[in-house]
């Protein structure tokens, strides 16, 4: 499935941002325009980078009647990618929310897949679910669930454009419902359960010297970087978003001024050899242990 070629329109759950895109755009072989909140791209300077990073945005009734008009042309430049044979990605909740949980399907996925087929384009509907192991930690599992791929066969003839809606939403809906996990966020139990996390963290024992020394190398800017995503995300869900964005940028700098440190305190072949393996004990750290959202698990959102 990974490897399925377009047009493509991949239906997906929502439960943390745009690192749901990000993931979703790795694991597939071709490139994916992804649909965003349309208040993400209010300033035209963000818009033009959100769509150099494939992005387009979809407009919400809170989001003001007078922007719901620009979802058609986001329709129709969706239309002109499926004809391309290219991929978008559309999150069928329409929300995103931190939590373990399938949320109602919106209309807009079947009304895109339609409008595709109304123009004789084969395109393939792909319902995919993705789930976390946390949303606040480092060192996370992922679990992707691909469904079924649905084409118009699947949906006619019906009577109405109304029951063919309704049908086809079902139909994603349940595919969705299947793999995408359900539990209430201060469950730990169905949290280990479902990601098997006490079997997972005992493959991973011998990693602990790595791991500690791991911590104890990078702790500056955990705690720089842990700080700032909070205070970001502290009225909404993007803090693995950010965390994401903030450490491509800020770790490379705390690389380069650790390694220079260490070549002026002692020699360069130590700095050389504290830049190659700091990397390699990050990501110790980062396996040795499947951490949960303890304090986010005490109640619910």
């Amino acid at each position: 499935m990974l490897k399925t070629k377009g047009p493509l329109l991949l239906a997906s759950n929502h439960p943390n941002s745009f690192l749901d895109a990000i993931i979703y755009d790795i694991l597939f072989d071709i490139p994916i325009w992804s649909l965003a909140r349309g208040d993400a791209f209010a300033n035209p300077r963000i818009k033009k980078i959100l769509a150099h990073f494939k992005m387009m945005p979809v407009y919400r009734k809170r989001e003001g009647d007078d922007n719901l008009m620009e979802n058609y042309q986001t329709f129709d430049n969706c239309v002109d990618i499926f004809k391309q044979n290219g991929a978008v990605l559309i999150f069928s909740e329409a929300l995103c929310v931190n939590e373990w949980r399938l949320r109602s399907i919106k209309k807009g996925t079947a009304r895109l897949a339609f409008k595709a087929w109304q123009e004789n384009i084969p395109l393939q509907v792909l319902p995919i679910s993705i789930n976390y192991s946390s949303f606040f930690t480092y060192g996370k599992l992922i679990h992707v669930n691909i469904g079924t791929t649905l084409h118009y066969d699947n949906f006619k003839p019906f009577p109405t454009d109304g029951l063919q809606n309704k049908h086809f939403t079902e139909a994603v809906k349940e595919q969705l419902r299947e793999g995408c996990y359900e539990f209430s966020n201060h469950d730990i139990e169905s949290l280990n359960n479902y990601f098997s996390l006490p079997e997972e963290n005992k493959k991973r024992n011998w990693l602990l010297p790595f791991s500690t020394l791991g911590a104890l190398v990078h702790f500056p800017v955990f705690v720089i970087a842990d700080t700032i995503c909070k205070k970001l995300s502290k009225n909404n869900v993007h803090f693995d978003g950010y965390m994401l964005a903030l450490l491509l940028l800020l770790y490379p700098l705390y690389l380069l001024l650790t390694a220079g440190i260490l070549a002026l305190l002692f020699t360069w072949w130590i700095s050389l050899l504290y830049f190659i393996l700091a990397p390699v004990l990050l990501l110790a750290y980062v396996k040795y242990k499947v951490r949960i959202d303890k304090s986010f698990q005490k109640k619910d959102r």
